[in-house]
């Protein structure tokens, strides 16, 4: 009955305004047609969902079409599909909800029949693609678009997650037992950040507002972790930075988007940032930044940089010339991973960092005592070009012999930070061959000896590292997860040894 009285308001919708226009509230008289399928979707989710309604009538989709988009100035335009290659239906009505949930329809797995119109839940990078080609492809190369198999296809890395977040319980005599690590837990932990594997598992019945609808039963789900596995086969999700249904340019460059993973105390550069000199900066005069402009000008859009300005974004001088290009490959300007796995390395050349083999056939950039694996990783020559692309963001503020000497600092601190990793690794070792604990080849990671080694690799060397690396927060480097923790860790370390010989 309900179904019937929402179909017969939509019907009366479209004869009373036409297939031609629905007005949104947007504070603009003049909004870009809508298809006659969002025209009907907006009708009922007005209702049924009303901030999401709300959410899209505010975003840039809802305001301009395809065509409209090709006509800025090669800068200024935020499509990458050229014209053609987008079908001719779309190229003249709005972005809304069917062009979006419509999209490569025969490769969702999540695909459902819905009030006339076979539609999927989850929008993929395939379907942004349609329009966003050149960032969907530059993303599907990236680490974060391979983050759920970089985590899962790599054993080591798995045994890691599955050791943080396994269930434990005493047994009669007052030992731990383990009990494994739950998938909901592992999806509310890990891979909230790294994604999940997005499965349909047929249709379920829900009670909604207009009654009872099926809809896709959906494993894995709701996810929105940088490398999610879409059920159309598709990797990652754009939402991660761009959140539905604005999709925002000004949220994905603030940086609290980017604080949503990168925190303390493994990935500290939301923390590190919020106590740096930028951050000072950005935050005491984030509502004069023009977080919107394409391109970004530096020292008229902003003065100081956020996550985006160095890693992505797309910056213009003064008079509009080009700093540097934008990119959706969050990790191709960058010449060194800070976040060191078991150290600080050269950035992989593939973002599918699951195949690398170090010398001992592990599936880590170093060995355990820290020899690069070379063949996986960039040369000398193309770090350096790399760090000479990434100082020209700088240069757009800063003199050279400042940036040399920023640097220099950094690149003694990843010299400095990985020695120290390299003295816990080897007393880590002494109680590996001395049988006080087990390591490889069974867990390395769940006994006390090895936690504190974890500790001093996975947080107070990255802590520092980033520290350094984005010119502020010296607490983090110093007392917070730094230096005074790195020499702490060594001495309980050293001490868990003694007592066990002894």
């Amino acid at each position: 009955m309900l179904k019937a009285v929402c179909i017969g308001m939509l019907i009366a919708l479209l004869l009373g305004l036409g297939a031609s226009r629905l007005e949104v509230a947007t504070g603009e008289s003049a909004q870009p047609r809508l298809s006659s399928q969002t025209q009907m979707c907006v009708g009922c989710h007005r209702s049924a969902t009303p901030g999401i309604v709300s959410d899209w009538t505010t975003s840039r989709h809802a305001q301009t079409t395809p065509a409209e988009a090709w006509t800025k100035p090669q800068l200024e335009r935020r499509i990458s599909t050229p014209l053609e290659l987008i079908s001719p239906e779309l190229r003249t009505v709005a972005v809304g909800c069917f062009e979006c949930h419509s999209r490569n329809i025969d490769k969702h797995a999540d695909a459902f029949e819905h009030f006339g119109f076979r539609i999927a839940t989850v929008v993929s990078p395939a379907d942004c693609q349609t329009c966003h080609g050149v960032e969907a492809t530059q993303y599907a190369a990236s680490k974060k678009a391979h983050a759920h198999d970089n985590l899962l296809k790599n054993p080591v890395f798995t045994l890691l997650m599955e050791t943080i977040t396994q269930r434990q319980r005493l047994d009669e005599h007052g030992q731990l037992i383990a009990e494994g690590s739950s998938p909901s837990t592992q999806h509310e932990t890990c891979l909230g950040c790294h994604g999940t594997r997005v499965q349909a598992k047929g249709l379920k019945a829900v009670k909604t507002a207009m009654g009872t609808i099926s809809v896709p039963d959906l494993e894995g789900w709701p996810n929105e972790g940088v490398g999610r596995i879409n059920p159309d086969g598709s990797l990652g999700s754009c939402s991660a930075c761009h959140p539905r249904h604005s999709f925002s340019i000004a949220v994905a460059r603030k940086p609290y988007t980017c604080g949503q993973c990168h925190l303390d105390p493994d990935v500290p550069a939301w923390n590190v940032f919020k106590e740096s000199k930028h951050g000072n900066i950005v935050f005491s005069r984030e509502r004069e930044y023009n977080w919107e402009a394409v391109p970004w000008a530096v020292g008229r859009d902003f003065q100081a940089p956020s996550c985006a300005t160095c890693h992505n974004s797309l910056l213009v001088d003064a008079e509009g010339r080009p700093i540097i290009e934008r990119t959706h490959d969050f990790g191709s300007r960058l010449w060194v991973r800070l976040f060191g796995v078991i150290y600080a390395h050269p950035q992989p050349r593939d973002g599918r960092t699951y195949l690398i083999k170090n010398r001992d056939g592990l599936p880590l950039p170093t060995t355990f005592t820290g020899e690069p694996a070379t063949e996986f990783l960039l040369s000398p020559q193309e770090q350096q070009s790399r760090q000479e692309q990434f100082q020209m963001v700088c240069n757009a503020c800063h003199s050279r012999s400042w940036i040399a000497g920023h640097f220099a600092k950094l690149d003694q601190t990843i010299a400095e930070t990985n020695q120290m990793t390299l003295t816990a690794t080897l007393l880590a070792a002494r109680a590996w061959e001395g049988g006080l604990a087990k390591g490889l080849p069974g867990n390395p990671f769940d006994e006390e000896i090895e936690q504190l080694w974890i500790k001093q690799w996975l947080f107070y060397s990255n802590s520092i590292r980033y520290a350094s690396a984005m010119s502020g927060a010296p607490d983090y480097a110093t007392f917070k997860h730094g230096w005074w923790n790195l020499n702490e860790t060594l001495q309980q370390m050293r001490e868990w040894l003694k007592l066990r010989r002894d």
